[in-house]
């Protein structure tokens, strides 16, 4: 349904000239599979080589063009050797130096006697002045395309900058210039260019000015961006906010039972959510909702009163969590609390085969199953409900938008809830949930006691390791996070089974470990293990990050806490402090600490509100890195900056708001034009909620 005027902007890269099968698996890693893709990848910085002095005039370690005359070429003798050439103009001699070189090619690059334009970074070596593998050489001829300003971009191991520069440049040769999808006095007002020009702009800056976020062409790309995000958004909310839903108002004895089961009272932040999210489940319209509650706030019991409200109007619930821990922990916390009901909730995951799956899919369809419990499974296309009446989807940032849709799709005018423990800025809350309305539980349950938070270097982790002996004879439970390594599970493990067999020549069985590597019910037996505190160490990676529930753990320890998210230390020490018992929580450094790192270490120590943290984190971070964006749903923004460009997406919002007031079909030149933006950034599913709207 692409239109055919973006058919070359979503041509692979291969198409490219220069690119071939093995360049294109590695380009790939960094840009994506379509020429669009490499357009989207802008360069950080620039190497100006514009600078011609002299050989004498030449500054140490700075970028040179220099014009020489070729004297002699010394081969290496041996391998480890340079091979070396002397060259010289009027004002004195310099050295070019090269490693593992072929003397044929240079012999035909820089002949003896010839006249050569050579560009790099020099340095003088015992008084003498040498380039070491000049970047550019040609002739006297060619000095125009090697005194410029070369653009550095992002790169991949095996992609080099030239090879990338090469593409890029390739990448814009096939565009061609797209309807204007702006306002023109807003355009003028702003003094941008068109798309394909600012397009341009963007990959050939020539000034340290080019690269910050309110350079014009990055102002311009970063806008239309963030109009197509908003624009994806509202034509999402519209569409369900237009779709009919069905009234749900339940008479009240299960949630009484409930209630009158717990062992607390509610706080005023649960109340305050639970009539917000009843009087939208009682409008005879679809609810979408987002219940954004800290760690421990009380969330599921909040999912639990509200799949309540829709079986005592005779209709199905489902809870859906990201993982299996999570899920039948949720099925743990919620089993008790509906003795007496007469509800019996079912659990399914990814583990769930055989006849015990075709048992739970029997009672979802034929509606004796009330309430389910599940994971990713209940998505499953085989999964069908006899009456569903509400989704709730916990850990909402990781599921997209189309996502929680495509679990309403599961029954006839299903109202959803989602739910995230992981605090999430409000410049990000446009982002990805715009089509939502909102509800916060700020408050925690009372007797929580906060935790004490210590900053220490990694050169006491033996101190600390011998300190968990006394913690530990003491009642104490101990997590211990491993260092997240890159994006690397197999250094991630690796760490993690180091520090495991450290800590067990000290405490031997009495410490465990979970990583992401590991079968799910092998994770589940020691978790179910230090639970009931037959092990009371666990050595762990950022598995434990999201829902793990021991109310006995009362310390955490993270390992080189500079490498983490603010967001994630927090649901990390979230683990903690869930019991009456005080908590301690040792975010352990690796020296030196960046003044960043130092800022972010700062914030923990100071404050547990998880809605102040997300904040700080996106300001000293940016929205790529809140969250850890490969496993978010949020979306990862190749051209705007958050929260640099956060003044442009609320004119974007205001802006899709009137522009689908005047043209809500996106029927007029403007429109056709939006509609190419939509296309042009991916968001071809949101057109589909254009025309269902």
């Amino acid at each position: 349904m692409r239109p055919e005027i973006l058919f070359p902007f979503f041509k692979p890269i291969t198409t490219l000239a220069g690119v071939g099968p093995r360049i294109s698996v590695l380009l790939e890693k960094i840009t994506g599979a379509h020429i669009v893709d490499v357009l989207w990848h802008l360069p950080t910085s620039y190497v100006d080589r514009r600078f011609s002095p002299t050989i004498a005039e030449a500054p140490d370690n700075t970028v040179v063009t220099l014009e020489v005359t070729v004297m002699k070429h010394f081969p290496s003798r041996n391998r480890r050797a340079p091979y070396k050439i002397t060259c010289f103009d009027e004002t004195g001699p310099l050295e070019l130096v090269f490693f593992n070189a072929r003397g044929d090619y240079l012999q035909k690059q820089l002949p003896e006697g010839e006249t050569r334009i050579v560009s790099g970074t020099v340095e003088r070596f015992n008084g003498i002045l040498q380039m070491t593998h000049p970047d550019r050489m040609g002739t006297p001829e060619e000095r125009d395309a090697i005194q410029t300003v070369d653009p550095v971009y992002p790169l991949t191991a095996g992609i080099t900058n030239k090879l990338m520069g090469k593409t890029a440049r390739a990448a814009l040769e096939k565009t061609i210039p797209l309807p204007e999808w702006l306002d023109p006095t807003f355009k003028d007002r702003k003094k941008w260019q068109d798309w394909q020009d600012a397009l341009k702009t963007a990959h050939a800056p020539e000034e340290e000015d080019d690269f910050y976020a309110d350079a014009p062409a990055r102002e311009r790309l970063a806008y239309d961006e963030l109009l197509a995000n908003q624009l994806a958004l509202a034509l999402v909310r519209r569409t369900v906010r237009k779709a009919s839903g069905r009234s749900i108002k339940g008479d009240g004895r299960l949630r009484k039972q409930v209630r009158d089961a717990l062992p607390f009272a509610l706080t005023g932040s649960q109340e305050e959510a639970l009539k917000e999210i009843n009087d939208d489940m009682g409008q005879p319209l679809r609810m979408l909702r987002l219940l954004q509650g800290d760690v421990g706030s009380g969330k599921t019991v909040v999912a639990l009163l509200t799949a309540l409200n829709a079986i005592e109007c005779g209709m199905q619930a489902v809870i859906m969590a990201p993982t299996e821990i999570l899920a039948r922990q949720h099925m743990e916390t919620i089993e008790p609390l509906l003795e007496g009901t007469g509800i019996t909730p079912v659990v399914l995951t990814g583990r769930d085969k055989g006849k015990k799956r075709t048992a739970i899919l029997d009672q979802l369809e034929d509606g004796s199953a009330q309430l389910a419990i599940g994971t990713h499974a209940l998505f499953q296309e085989d999964v069908g409900f006899h009456n569903l009446g509400l989704a709730v989807i916990d850990e909402q940032h990781r599921f997209g938008v189309h996502q929680r849709l495509a679990m309403a799709g599961k029954g006839k005018h299903v109202d959803v809830l989602v739910m995230t423990a992981t605090p999430i800025p409000r410049t990000l809350m446009l982002t990805a949930y715009g089509d939502m309305d909102v509800s916060r539980l700020l408050e925690k349950p009372a007797g929580r006691k906060p935790v004490d938070t210590r900053v220490m270097s990694l050169e006491r982790l033996d101190e600390v390791a011998q300190g968990i002996g006394r913690m530990v004879s003491k009642g104490a439970r101990v997590y211990w996070v491993c260092p997240l390594v890159e994006e690397s599970d197999k250094i991630e493990v690796a760490a993690a089974e180091e520090r495991f067999e450290h800590l067990q020549k000290l405490y031997g069985d009495r410490v465990g470990m979970v990583h992401g590597k590991m079968k799910g019910t092998e994770k589940d037996t020691v978790m179910a293990a230090f639970a009931k505190g037959k092990i009371d160490v666990l050595v762990a990676t950022t598995v434990i990050e999201v829902g793990v529930n021991v109310p006995e753990a009362t310390v955490m320890i993270i390992e080189h806490a500079e490498r983490f998210g603010l967001a994630q230390l927090h649901q990390l020490r979230g683990r903690i402090g869930r019991g009456s018992a005080a908590s301690t929580c040792l975010l352990l450094y690796g020296a030196p600490l960046s003044e960043n790192g130092q800022a972010r270490l700062k914030i923990m120590r100071e404050t547990e509100d998880g809605f102040v943290i997300a904040e700080e984190d996106l300001r000293l971070r940016g929205a790529g890195e809140v969250l850890g964006t490969r496993q978010s749903g949020l979306p990862e923004f190749r051209l705007a900056q958050l929260p640099a460009h956060e003044d442009l997406l609320a004119v974007a919002r205001d802006d899709v708001k009137l522009i689908l007031e005047k043209d809500p079909d996106l029927k007029s030149a403007r429109g056709e034009a939006l509609r190419v933006l939509l296309y042009l950034f991916e968001e071809d599913a949101s057109v589909t909620y254009l025309r269902s709207g």
